[in-house]
C-alpha cells in the first residue's frame, strides 16, 4: 500500500506558510486607505483639515438678461433624479406648472465613465461631459446637473441650481400654468434667504461634508452642525407650517430635496445616523406635506436615489450593494395643515 501524500488532514507535515495575519490587515488597510483617499479626492475636494469643498458653479448667464429672453419651448434642463441639486428645478417647474414650456432630459451616473450619461446622445453628445465642451471648449471644471440649455444659442445659460429655481419662478409667469404662486415673495426674501444660508451649509452641503469627510475631525463637526440646525428646524416647524410661515418659498424647496433623500440614503450611506428625520416630533411630517404638493410626488424616484447612491458611489460603497429598505409612505397624512392656525385662533 502507497504511503498517503494527501495535504488536506490535519496531519499533513506540509502545512502552507503564509504572511501573519497581522502583517496582512496591516497592509490591506494602507493599500484600501490610500486608494480610498486617491478616490474621495477626485470625487470630492478636501482642505487641509479634510473637510469636503463644493466646487463653484462656473455658467451664471440669467434669463431675463442680455440675450437670453423668456420664450416659450427655448429652454432645456439637463437633470439627474438622484441629485438633490436638480430635482430643486424639476420641483419648482412642477409647481409653477412649466412642464410644457421648459423640457427635461434625464442623465444617470454612470461609474465606469465617472460622470453623468445620455440614454440616447444629445446635440450630439454622449456624455454630460460633452455638452459641457460643446457650450465652452475650453471648459475644464466639474460637469454637473442640472443645466439650463439654451437651445438657440446651444449654450449653458446656468449651472447652479439656487439661481435657476429664482429664474423659474419669476421669468417665465407668462406662459406658467399657475403665474400667481410666488415661491420668492418681495416682502419674505430676506427671511427666505436668512434660512437659505443656514441650510446649504448645514444641511444641504452638509450631509456631503459628513459623507465626503476624510477625517475624523471633519465628520464631527459636520454632523454635529447637521443636526443642531435640523433640531432647530423642527422646533421652528412645530409653530409655523413652513419655514417661513404659511406659505411655501424657494427655502423649503432647497430643503426638501436633502430630506427626501436622507433616511434612504445620507442617514446610513453618509453617516447622517443621528436621527431619521421621521424620528423628528415635526420634520417628518413637513416632509410628507412637501411631497403631496400638487405634482411633486410624480418628479421624485426613490429607487433612482438608492440605486445612484448605493450602486454608483463606489469609495463609500464597494461592494455595490443597494439596500432593500427603508419602507416608507410619504402619502400617509402629515396633519400640517392646522400648524399655525391653530395659534391663531
Amino acid at each position: 500500500m502507497s504511503q498517503s501524500t494527501s495535504t488536506g488532514s490535519s496531519g499533513s507535515r506540509h502545512k502552507p506558510r503564509g504572511l501573519p495575519p497581522k502583517l496582512i490587515i496591516g497592509l490591506g488597510k494602507f493599500v484600501w486607505t490610500t486608494l480610498w483617499h486617491l478616490m474621495v479626492s477626485k470625487l470630492a475636494p478636501r482642505d487641509a483639515s479634510g473637510a469636503y469643498l463644493r466646487p463653484v458653479s462656473q455658467f451664471r448667464d440669467a434669463i431675463g438678461q442680455g440675450k437670453y429672453r423668456p420664450e416659450a419651448g427655448r429652454y432645456h434642463l439637463y437633470v439627474g433624479m438622484s441629485c438633490p441639486w436638480a430635482h430643486r428645478t424639476l420641483v419648482v417647474r412642477a409647481l409653477k406648472g412649466l412642464e410644457g414650456v421648459i423640457s427635461v432630459s434625464v442623465v444617470s451616473p454612470s461609474p465606469s465613465e465617472g460622470g453623468w450619461v445620455f440614454e440616447q446622445q444629445e446635440q450630439g453628445c454622449r456624455t454630460l461631459a460633452e455638452l459641457y465642451g460643446l457650450a465652452k471648449s475650453s471648459y475644464n471644471g466639474r460637469s454637473t446637473v442640472p443645466v439650463l440649455w439654451d437651445k438657440q444659442t446651444k449654450t449653458i445659460v446656468n449651472n447652479e441650481s439656487a439661481e435657476i429655481i429664482v429664474m423659474l419662478n419669476s421669468e417665465f409667469n407668462e406662459f406658467a400654468k399657475h403665474p400667481g404662486l410666488d415661491l420668492y415673495p418681495q416682502e419674505l426674501r430676506a427671511q427666505i434667504e436668512r434660512w437659505n444660508e443656514k441650510i446649504y451649509h448645514s444641511v444641504n452641503n452638509g450631509v456631503y461634508r459628513c459623507g465626503f469627510a476624510q477625517t475624523q475631525q471633519a465628520y464631527d463637526q459636520a454632523c454635529d452642525e447637521l443636526f443642531t440646525v435640523l433640531d432647530e428646524i423642527d422646533s421652528v416647524l412645530k409653530t409655523s407650517r413652513y419655514l417661513c410661515g404659511d406659505t411655501v418659498t424657494l427655502a423649503d424647496v432647497r430643503l426638501f430635496t436633502t430630506l427626501f433623500r436622507f433616511d434612504v440614503a445620507y442617514y446610513g450611506l453618509f453617516k447622517c445616523n443621528r436621527r431619521r428625520i421621521e424620528d423628528y416630533p415635526n420634520l417628518g411630517a413637513y416632509l410628507r406635506d412637501l411631497y403631496q404638493l400638487p405634482g411633486v410626488a410624480g418628479i421624485c424616484d426613490l429607487e433612482s436615489v438608492k440605486r445612484d447612491y448605493y450602486g454608483g458611489l463606489f469609495p463609500l460603497n464597494p461592494g455595490g450593494i443597494v439596500p432593500r429598505g427603508p419602507e416608507t409612505d410619504l402619502l400617509e397624512p402629515h396633519g400640517r395643515e392646522r400648524v399655525g392656525r391653530a395659534l391663531m385662533q
